[in-house]
C-alpha cells in the first residue's frame, strides 16, 4: 500500500479541489440527460485574444463567479444564463495570429471551421434554411489579416451591414405582424430568384467602384468577396436552400441599416441583421467576427478610444492595460445586448423567446494575445440553447488544467455541434483525436 506524507495528501487534496469539475472530463463521462436536449440555433461572437490576468475573474469558489474582472464585469448583467471557460489548450499552443486552431480544433491548412461543419451536418439532417451560415464583420481582412473562418481556405465576411442587409432580405416577402409561414417546398425559381438578388448587389457594387478613390474601391472588393460568400453556398446546396428543400421566408421585413464606415459601429449594426434573419429563420448558423488578426480600428468616442486593436491595445499599455480593458467592456456590452434582443423577441411558435433556443458562443482566435499562445484558451457561452448548458444562478466558470491532452479546447467547439444536434464529430477538428479526447465536455451540458 502506498503511503501519502502530510504534505503529498494536502498537496492531492488541494488539486483535487482545484480540478474537481474536470474528473468527469479525465475519465470521458457523459453528462446525464445531455442528449435530446438541444439548440435550434448557433450565434459565434469572434473576437481576438486578450489578456489572460486581466480577464479571469479575481475570485470564483463552488463552481461560480464571486467576483467579476473589470473586463468582463458587464456580463454580469446576464449572468444566470452564463457560463465562463479558460484554462484549455490547443492542440498547437505555440500558433499565433491567423492560425485556423480557434474554431476549426485544428491548425491544418485545409481546416474546416466549427460553423461551416455544424451547417453542412444541418444540411444533411434536413434542416435547411435559404442561407445555411451567414458570416458577418467589418474589414475583417484589414492589414492583411485573415478571419477565423474556413472551409479550405479562409473565408471573407459580408463587410457592410447595408449589403448584409440586402443580402438576407431582399425577396423575402412581407406578411405584416406575422413571423415565417408554415413549411413549403422550395422551388427552382425561389433559387433563381435568390441568385438574381446576389448578382445585383455585385453589379451594383461594380458600378459604385467606378466613382471612388484608390481607398474606397479596396474596401469595396471586400464587400464584393464577401457577397460572393452567399453565392458560393447557394451553388453548394443545389437549388439555393440546403440541398433539396427549405421553408420559404415571410416575415415583417426589419429597416435597413445605414452605411457605417466605424468598423465598431458597423459590428453592432450586423448584430441587428444576425437577430433579425434569426428571428425571420433565415439562417440557423450565423458568425460575426470584431476585425482582423492583425488590425481592428477603434473609434468610441463614448469611452474614449481612437486606435487599433493590435497595436495599440493588444502590444500597448502594459501593465494596466486600461485601453484593452475599455474595449473589452465595449465588447461584453454588445454580447449583454445580443442576449436581451433575443431574449425580448418571441418565437414564431410561441415555444418561449429566441434566446430560449439560440446558443450564443464568444469565441477567441487565440487564449492570450499580448504573448502570442493559444495554451489558455476561453469561451463564453450563453443563452437557453434548448436546455443544453448546465448553468449556474450568478453565473458559472470553468477552469481547465491548461495542459492535458484530456481539456483540448477543441472539445467545446464539439460541444457546440452537439448543442446543435450535430453527433457525427469524425470529419471534424484534429483527426488525431480519438476516444474519450474527441467527445464534447461533459461538464458543459445539463
Amino acid at each position: 500500500m502506498v503511503k501519502l506524507s502530510r504534505r503529498q495528501l494536502t498537496m492531492s487534496t488541494t488539486a483535487s479541489l482545484l480540478f474537481a469539475p474536470f474528473i468527469s472530463i479525465l475519465r470521458g463521462e457523459k453528462a446525464v440527460g445531455a442528449t435530446g436536449k438541444k439548440s435550434k440555433r448557433l450565434l459565434l461572437f469572434c473576437t481576438m485574444g486578450t489578456n489572460p490576468t486581466m480577464w479571469t475573474p479575481p475570485s470564483a469558489s463552488d463552481g461560480g463567479i464571486d467576483t467579476w474582472s473589470a473586463m468582463t464585469e458587464p456580463l454580469a448583467k446576464i449572468k444566470d444564463n452564463l457560463i465562463l471557460i479558460e484554462g484549455l489548450p490547443s492542440g498547437n499552443p505555440g500558433n499565433g495570429h491567423g492560425a485556423p486552431d480557434g474554431l476549426a480544433g485544428t491548425g491544418y491548412g485545409n481546416a474546416t471551421s466549427v460553423e461551416q461543419y455544424i451547417s453542412d451536418q444541418l444540411i444533411a439532417q434536413g434542416i435547411k434554411r435559404p442561407i445555411p451560415v451567414l458570416l458577418l464583420g467589418a474589414e475583417t481582412t484589414a492589414g492583411g489579416g485573415r478571419t477565423m473562418f474556413n472551409r479550405g481556405q479562409n473565408l471573407t465576411t459580408i463587410s457592410s451591414p447595408l449589403a448584409a442587409f440586402k443580402a438576407v432580405f431582399d425577396g423575402v416577402a412581407t406578411t405584416g405582424p406575422t413571423m415565417p409561414t408554415a413549411p413549403a417546398p422550395a422551388t427552382d425559381k425561389m433559387f433563381k430568384r435568390r441568385q438574381r438578388i446576389v448578382t445585383q448587389l455585385k453589379s451594383e457594387i461594380a458600378t459604385l467602384k467606378q466613382t471612388l478613390g484608390a481607398q474606397e474601391k479596396a474596401k469595396l472588393d471586400l464587400h464584393l468577396d464577401s457577397i460572393h460568400q452567399i453565392e458560393e453556398r447557394l451553388l453548394q446546396t443545389g437549388d439555393g436552400t440546403g440541398g433539396g428543400g427549405s421553408t420559404p421566408v415571410s416575415c415583417t421585413k426589419p429597416t435597413a441599416p445605414p452605411e457605417e464606415s466605424n468598423v465598431c459601429k458597423a459590428n453592432a449594426l450586423h448584430l441587428e441583421v444576425i437577430h433579425n434573419a434569426f428571428a425571420c429563420d433565415i439562417t440557423r448558423v450565423a458568425a460575426i467576427q470584431f476585425g482582423s488578426d492583425q488590425s481592428m480600428p477603434v473609434d468610441l468616442p463614448d469611452i474614449g478610444l481612437k486606435t487599433d486593436q493590435h497595436g495599440g491595445l493588444l502590444h500597448s499599455g502594459a501593465p494596466e492595460f486600461k485601453g484593452l480593458i475599455a474595449l473589452e467592456r465595449w465588447l461584453c456590452e454588445r454580447f449583454v445586448q445580443t442576449v436581451q434582443k433575443l431574449k425580448a423577441t418571441p418565437e414564431a411558435d410561441g415555444s418561449g423567446s429566441l434566446l430560449d433556443n439560440t446558443l450564443i458562443a464568444w469565441c477567441r482566435d487565440m487564449g492570450d494575445s499580448v504573448t502570442h499562445n493559444m495554451q489558455n484558451m476561453r469561451f463564453v457561452l450563453a443563452g437557453g440553447a434548448g436546455g443544453y448548458l448546465r448553468t449556474k444562478p450568478g453565473g458559472r466558470y470553468i477552469k481547465g488544467p491548461g495542459d492535458s491532452a484530456a481539456a483540448r479546447h477543441e472539445r467545446v467547439l464539439l460541444n457546440l455541434c452537439e448543442a446543435m444536434g450535430v453527433t457525427n464529430f469524425s470529419g471534424f477538428g484534429d483527426k488525431a483525436l480519438t476516444g474519450a479526447n474527441k467527445t464534447p465536455l461533459a461538464i458543459l451540458s445539463a
